[in-house]
């Protein structure tokens, strides 16, 4: 080499990774926030005590009846997603 064996990087990578990792333990997703609040919402918290009494019957039935909490799932799901609709693109940058 010309210059010498010295090879000179620019912006030092290791402070690079190190700052970056920092970031990402501060980042939070928003949504995730937004879902867990709404959840424990009392209008989204009916559908979830729902869907669990629903989870333990079935779990305790045979499997020969078929029944599944798909409904109830749905249920709790949409009151979530419904309620975090009305904030979570506010929150995003």
């Amino acid at each position: 080499m010309a210059l010498g064996d010295e090879v000179v990087v620019a912006g030092e990578p290791e402070e690079q990774e190190e700052s970056e990792e920092e970031e990402e333990e501060e980042l939070v997703d928003p949504q995730t926030v937004l879902q867990e609040e709404c959840a424990a919402k009392p209008k989204c918290a009916e559908f979830k005590e729902i869907l669990d009494k629903c989870n333990e019957r079935v779990a305790v039935k045979p499997a020969i009846e078929e029944e599944t909490c798909e409904e109830e799932l749905i249920d709790f799901v949409h009151c979530v997603d419904h309620c975090v609709s009305k904030t979570l693109f506010s929150k995003l940058a």
